[in-house]
């Protein structure tokens, strides 16, 4: 993945929030996932090549949850975020076991394959009331 070319190419994508401050690049990727995490009531983490990650995020809007997502490649420390994220789901295997990862409600649901589960076992609807996403 291309995470410095990709950035610099799509500046323009970058809400100003994201863009690193003085107090943000203090902080550490793990501590900046747990901050991004608890900002909404459903965050994916994301690389804008994914098709997982792109289904994760249609199986939300076509529930009528717009979760926040945060693309790691469009992001200048996205790698220390994947890193971090990797580690939180324990994937060893690298980019492609390590995104999608979904929090609802501040809480680390997991990968696509968490996911998933709880949307076919009927749990994610749930999770998602609860979280404030979902109001049906």
């Amino acid at each position: 993945m291309q995470y410095g070319a990709a950035a610099a190419e799509q500046a323009w994508y970058m809400p100003a929030a994201a863009m690193v401050t003085a107090a943000a690049a203090a902080e550490t990727a793990a501590e900046r996932v747990e901050r991004l995490a608890s900002e909404s009531a459903v965050v994916v983490f994301s690389v804008s090549s994914c098709c997982m990650c792109h289904a994760v995020k249609r199986l939300f809007c076509g529930m009528g949850v717009h979760p926040a997502v945060h693309e790691l490649d469009l992001d200048p420390r996205g790698r220390d975020l994947e890193r971090a994220l990797a580690r939180l789901v324990g994937a060893g295997g690298g980019a492609a076991a390590a995104v999608p990862v979904v929090f609802i409600g501040g809480k680390l649901v997991g990968a696509m394959d968490r996911v998933m589960a709880a949307h076919i076992n009927g749990s994610l609807v749930p999770l998602l009331k609860e979280a404030g996403a979902l109001w049906l």
